[in-house]
Protein backbone atom coordinates (compact mmCIF):
# COMPACT_ATOMS: atom_id res chain seq x y z
CA UNK A 1 0.00 0.00 0.00
CA UNK A 2 1.53 3.27 -1.14
CA UNK A 3 -0.10 6.67 -0.63
CA UNK A 4 0.89 10.17 -1.65
CA UNK A 5 0.77 12.47 1.37
CA UNK A 6 1.36 16.21 0.78
CA UNK A 7 3.47 15.53 -2.28
CA UNK A 8 5.52 12.80 -0.60
CA UNK A 9 5.24 9.04 -0.79
CA UNK A 10 4.31 6.97 2.24
CA UNK A 11 4.89 3.23 1.89
CA UNK A 12 2.58 1.67 4.49
CA UNK A 13 3.52 -1.86 3.46
CA UNK A 14 7.09 -1.30 4.55
CA UNK A 15 6.08 0.56 7.70
CA UNK A 16 3.60 -2.06 8.89
CA UNK A 17 5.80 -5.13 8.45
CA UNK A 18 7.80 -6.53 11.33
CA UNK A 19 9.95 -9.53 12.22
CA UNK A 20 8.43 -12.43 14.15
CA UNK A 21 10.16 -14.17 17.06
CA UNK A 22 11.06 -17.01 14.66
CA UNK A 23 12.86 -14.60 12.35
CA UNK A 24 10.24 -14.60 9.58
CA UNK A 25 8.94 -11.36 8.12
CA UNK A 26 5.31 -10.62 8.97
CA UNK A 27 3.39 -8.65 6.33
CA UNK A 28 0.42 -6.34 6.77
CA UNK A 29 -2.06 -9.25 6.74
CA UNK A 30 -0.47 -10.73 9.91
CA UNK A 31 -1.24 -14.28 8.78
CA UNK A 32 2.17 -15.56 9.80
CA UNK A 33 1.15 -15.44 13.46
CA UNK A 34 -1.41 -18.18 12.80
CA UNK A 35 1.19 -20.58 11.41
CA UNK A 36 4.30 -19.71 13.42
CA UNK A 37 5.67 -22.87 15.05
CA UNK A 38 7.31 -20.85 17.84
CA UNK A 39 4.09 -19.23 19.06
CA UNK A 40 4.00 -19.79 22.86
CA UNK A 41 0.24 -20.43 22.91
CA UNK A 42 0.18 -23.35 20.47
CA UNK A 43 0.23 -25.99 23.21
CA UNK A 44 -2.15 -23.95 25.37
CA UNK A 45 -4.70 -23.92 22.54
CA UNK A 46 -4.38 -27.68 22.23
CA UNK A 47 -4.96 -28.18 25.96
CA UNK A 48 -7.93 -25.79 26.06
CA UNK A 49 -9.61 -27.54 23.13
CA UNK A 50 -9.06 -30.91 24.79
CA UNK A 51 -10.47 -29.60 28.08
CA UNK A 52 -13.64 -28.50 26.28
CA UNK A 53 -14.11 -32.00 24.90
CA UNK A 54 -13.57 -33.65 28.29
CA UNK A 55 -15.92 -31.20 30.05
CA UNK A 56 -18.61 -31.84 27.48
CA UNK A 57 -18.34 -35.60 27.98
CA UNK A 58 -18.29 -35.29 31.77
CA UNK A 59 -21.36 -33.02 31.76
CA UNK A 60 -23.15 -35.64 29.66
CA UNK A 61 -22.41 -38.25 32.32
CA UNK A 62 -19.63 -39.92 30.33
CA UNK A 63 -16.45 -40.32 32.33
CA UNK A 64 -13.33 -39.56 30.38
CA UNK A 65 -9.60 -39.34 30.99
CA UNK A 66 -7.12 -36.96 29.40
CA UNK A 67 -3.92 -38.45 28.00
CA UNK A 68 -4.47 -41.86 29.61
CA UNK A 69 -1.40 -43.71 30.78
CA UNK A 70 -0.76 -47.24 29.59
CA UNK A 71 -2.36 -46.57 26.21
CA UNK A 72 0.00 -45.58 23.43
CA UNK A 73 -0.24 -45.43 19.67
CA UNK A 74 1.93 -47.52 17.44
CA UNK A 75 4.31 -44.54 17.28
CA UNK A 76 4.58 -44.56 21.14
CA UNK A 77 2.53 -41.37 21.60
CA UNK A 78 -0.42 -41.15 23.96
CA UNK A 79 -3.88 -40.08 22.73
CA UNK A 80 -5.46 -36.86 23.96
CA UNK A 81 -8.38 -38.58 25.64
CA UNK A 82 -10.28 -41.78 26.35
CA UNK A 83 -13.81 -42.46 27.53
CA UNK A 84 -13.88 -44.79 30.53
CA UNK A 85 -17.20 -46.31 29.49
CA UNK A 86 -18.22 -47.84 26.14
CA UNK A 87 -19.18 -45.27 23.52
CA UNK A 88 -20.44 -47.38 20.63
CA UNK A 89 -20.59 -51.11 19.94
CA UNK A 90 -19.25 -51.87 23.40
CA UNK A 91 -16.00 -50.01 22.67
CA UNK A 92 -14.67 -46.88 24.36
CA UNK A 93 -13.59 -44.02 22.14
CA UNK A 94 -10.17 -42.41 22.02
CA UNK A 95 -9.44 -39.14 20.29
CA UNK A 96 -6.63 -36.92 19.13
CA UNK A 97 -7.08 -33.19 18.63
CA UNK A 98 -5.24 -30.98 16.21
CA UNK A 99 -5.81 -27.53 14.76
CA UNK A 100 -4.34 -26.89 11.34
CA UNK A 101 -4.00 -23.62 9.47
CA UNK A 102 -4.59 -23.71 5.73
CA UNK A 103 -3.04 -20.25 5.52
CA UNK A 104 0.36 -21.90 5.44
CA UNK A 105 2.18 -21.73 2.12
CA UNK A 106 1.83 -25.47 1.53
CA UNK A 107 -1.97 -25.23 1.83
CA UNK A 108 -2.67 -22.18 -0.31
CA UNK A 109 -3.49 -23.97 -3.58
CA UNK A 110 -4.89 -27.23 -2.22
CA UNK A 111 -6.52 -26.13 1.02
CA UNK A 112 -9.51 -28.46 1.09
CA UNK A 113 -7.70 -31.42 -0.44
CA UNK A 114 -4.76 -31.06 1.95
CA UNK A 115 -7.08 -30.94 4.95
CA UNK A 116 -8.79 -34.15 3.87
CA UNK A 117 -5.41 -35.77 3.21
CA UNK A 118 -4.34 -34.86 6.72
CA UNK A 119 -7.39 -36.64 8.11
CA UNK A 120 -6.52 -39.77 6.14
CA UNK A 121 -2.91 -39.65 7.32
CA UNK A 122 -3.97 -39.22 10.92
CA UNK A 123 -6.41 -42.10 10.86
CA UNK A 124 -4.18 -44.18 8.55
CA UNK A 125 -7.18 -45.69 6.87
CA UNK A 126 -6.73 -48.82 4.80
CA UNK A 127 -8.85 -49.62 1.76
CA UNK A 128 -11.07 -51.69 4.01
CA UNK A 129 -11.65 -48.73 6.31
CA UNK A 130 -9.81 -50.18 9.28
CA UNK A 131 -7.84 -47.96 11.61
CA UNK A 132 -4.62 -49.55 12.78
CA UNK A 133 -3.24 -46.54 14.61
CA UNK A 134 -4.70 -47.92 17.87
CA UNK A 135 -5.70 -51.40 19.10
CA UNK A 136 -8.96 -52.70 17.53
CA UNK A 137 -10.79 -52.79 20.86
CA UNK A 138 -11.00 -48.99 20.78
CA UNK A 139 -12.84 -46.59 18.50
CA UNK A 140 -10.64 -43.79 17.21
CA UNK A 141 -11.97 -40.31 16.37
CA UNK A 142 -9.63 -37.60 15.09
CA UNK A 143 -10.91 -34.18 16.15
CA UNK A 144 -9.52 -32.11 13.31
CA UNK A 145 -10.15 -28.36 13.35
CA UNK A 146 -9.00 -25.45 11.24
CA UNK A 147 -8.09 -21.94 12.34
CA UNK A 148 -10.81 -20.65 10.00
CA UNK A 149 -13.47 -22.56 11.99
CA UNK A 150 -13.97 -25.58 9.69
CA UNK A 151 -14.42 -29.02 11.29
CA UNK A 152 -13.66 -32.35 9.64
CA UNK A 153 -16.77 -34.49 8.86
CA UNK A 154 -15.90 -37.32 11.27
CA UNK A 155 -15.09 -34.83 14.01
CA UNK A 156 -18.38 -33.05 13.36
CA UNK A 157 -20.32 -36.27 13.84
CA UNK A 158 -18.55 -37.05 17.11
CA UNK A 159 -19.05 -33.57 18.60
CA UNK A 160 -22.68 -33.55 17.48
CA UNK A 161 -23.27 -36.85 19.30
CA UNK A 162 -21.52 -35.53 22.41
CA UNK A 163 -23.77 -32.46 22.45
CA UNK A 164 -26.85 -34.60 21.81
CA UNK A 165 -26.06 -36.72 24.85
CA UNK A 166 -25.28 -33.59 26.85
CA UNK A 167 -28.67 -32.14 25.92
CA UNK A 168 -30.39 -35.40 26.90
CA UNK A 169 -28.62 -35.44 30.27
CA UNK A 170 -29.41 -31.82 31.17
CA UNK A 171 -32.78 -31.50 29.49
CA UNK A 172 -31.67 -28.26 27.83
CA UNK A 173 -32.02 -28.21 24.04
CA UNK A 174 -29.51 -25.37 23.83
CA UNK A 175 -26.75 -27.76 24.89
CA UNK A 176 -26.75 -29.24 21.38
CA UNK A 177 -24.44 -26.38 20.34
CA UNK A 178 -22.31 -26.26 23.49
CA UNK A 179 -19.12 -27.88 22.16
CA UNK A 180 -19.23 -26.03 18.86
CA UNK A 181 -19.67 -22.65 20.53
CA UNK A 182 -16.90 -23.22 23.07
CA UNK A 183 -14.46 -24.55 20.47
CA UNK A 184 -15.25 -21.74 18.04
CA UNK A 185 -14.70 -19.06 20.69
CA UNK A 186 -11.47 -20.73 21.84
CA UNK A 187 -10.05 -20.87 18.31
CA UNK A 188 -10.92 -17.23 17.65
CA UNK A 189 -9.34 -16.16 20.93
CA UNK A 190 -6.12 -17.99 20.18
CA UNK A 191 -6.06 -16.66 16.62
CA UNK A 192 -5.90 -13.19 18.15
CA UNK A 193 -3.28 -14.36 20.66
CA UNK A 194 -1.07 -15.83 17.91
CA UNK A 195 -1.14 -12.58 15.94
CA UNK A 196 -0.25 -10.66 19.10
CA UNK A 197 2.60 -13.05 19.88
CA UNK A 198 4.17 -12.45 16.48
CA UNK A 199 5.21 -9.03 17.82
CA UNK A 200 8.46 -9.29 19.75
CA UNK A 201 8.70 -6.88 22.66
CA UNK A 202 12.24 -6.14 23.83
CA UNK A 203 12.90 -5.82 27.54
CA UNK A 204 15.48 -3.10 27.09
CA UNK A 205 14.08 0.33 26.34
CA UNK A 206 16.06 2.38 23.81
CA UNK A 207 17.89 5.44 25.01
CA UNK A 208 16.05 8.68 24.37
Amino acid sequence: MTYNVFGGTLNLTQRLTHTCRCGAMVDVRRQHGLICKQAPSRMVRHNVTNDITVRSLSSAGIRASKEPTGLTRLDSKRPDGLTLVPWQGGKPVIWDITVVSTLAQSYLHTSLRSFCCWIRRTCRLTEGGQVFLYPPEFLFVPIALKTLAAIAPGSLEFLTEVDRRLSAATGDARETAFSFQCISVAIQRFNAAFIHESFVVTDVEPDL
